[in-house]
């Protein structure tokens, strides 16, 4: 939080250094002497004006927090690969196209933040980072993630959203202790049999894509209480849709739904469900079973009735029905 534009090249001599707190300045390069800062635990340099890192920085080797995001960085150094103490990395924000082969070698990582940059691939050595939590990848031009993925059986969240992904993996499966899960903003057509493995998800996002069916294993993601699958090309739920009872917010609005299937009303812990924007001509009478709700969301379909059933919603605080042919 000052104005720095350079450091002096005597900041090579603090040897003892083990804090360096340099974010929210003017830097827009580091001095070679960096490298001489070998008792360094904690560096940050977010929000500066960093395009390009010296050769030196993989002379850190006892770092655990790196945190470069918000600069304006195109790559990394081949020498990232030897900050192998590393157990946080903050690059996001930045304009990074691709990463090193290097980055597999960071093994002690539980945290890689990489959104809101250009990369178009992930490396297979990512799939090496097998102690990583979270890996934020968002707002990225992602077309595939590499089969490696699935080796990150610790990661618990996994951001993926607003990328170009038309397809995951059969190894997505293997994320069984994914507690969070973001594929909302992509191009996926499909989901892959597998997803079902993911008994541990409790949040789902799946929000403008191409989906238009989900398969049977998605029932057996019974610890979700979020489902967020509005803007897809959705025509039915499957039965096993029921079996989602922890669901507390089910989002399906702007899809092609003609009905609902009647294990909709197993979903009793339900408060918000958002139907608008589809193609319903009736609700099944097992909508009354869902008295939690307290939002339901119908405009904008062909509903020409509601089912005496409806009735039963008495914690309702808000209705949403315009835009039908009800009489």
């Amino acid at each position: 939080n000052n104005q720095l534009t350079a450091l002096p090249p005597e900041i090579g001599e603090l040897t003892n250094l083990t804090g360096l707190l340099l974010d929210d300045n003017r830097l827009t390069a580091l001095p070679p002497g960096i490298g001489e800062l070998t008792n360094l635990t904690y560096l940050y340099l977010s929000d500066n004006q960093l395009t390009a890192l010296p050769p030196g920085i993989g002379e850190l080797t006892n770092l655990t927090w790196l945190d470069l995001s918000n600069n304006q960085l195109t790559a990394l150094p081949l020498g990232i690969g030897e900050l192998a103490n590393l157990t946080r990395l903050e690059l996001g924000n930045n304009q990074l196209t691709a990463l090193p082969p290097g980055i597999g070698e960071l093994t002690n990582l539980t945290r890689l933040e990489l959104g809101n940059n250009q990369l178009t691939a992930l490396p297979p050595e990512i799939g090496e980072l097998t102690n990583l939590t979270n890996l934020w990848l968002f707002n990225n031009q992602l077309t595939a993630l590499p089969p490696g993925i699935g080796e990150l059986t610790n990661l618990t969240y996994l951001y993926l959203s607003d990328n170009q992904l038309t397809a995951l993996p059969p190894g997505i499966g293997e994320l069984t202790n994914l507690t969070w899960l973001d594929l909302s903003n992509n191009q996926l057509t499909a989901l892959p049999l597998g997803i079902g493995e993911l008994a541990n998800l409790t949040r789902l996002e799946l929000g403008n894509n191409q989906l238009t069916a989900l398969p049977p294993g998605i029932g057996e993601l019974t610890n979700l209480t979020r489902l967020e699958l509005g803007n897809n090309q959705l025509t039915a739920l499957p039965p096993e849709i029921g079996e989602l009872t922890n669901l507390t917010n089910l989002w399906l609005f702007n899809n092609q739904l003609t009905a609902l299937p009647p294990g909709i009303g197993e979903l009793t812990n339900l408060t918000e469900l958002d139907l608008r924007n589809n193609q319903l001509t009736a609700l099944p009478p097992e909508i009354g079973e869902l008295t939690n709700l307290t939002e339901l969301y119908l405009s904008n379909n062909q509903l020409t009735a509601l089912p005496p059933e409806i009735g039963n919603l008495t914690n309702l605080t808000h209705l949403g029905l315009r835009n039908n042919q009800l009489t």
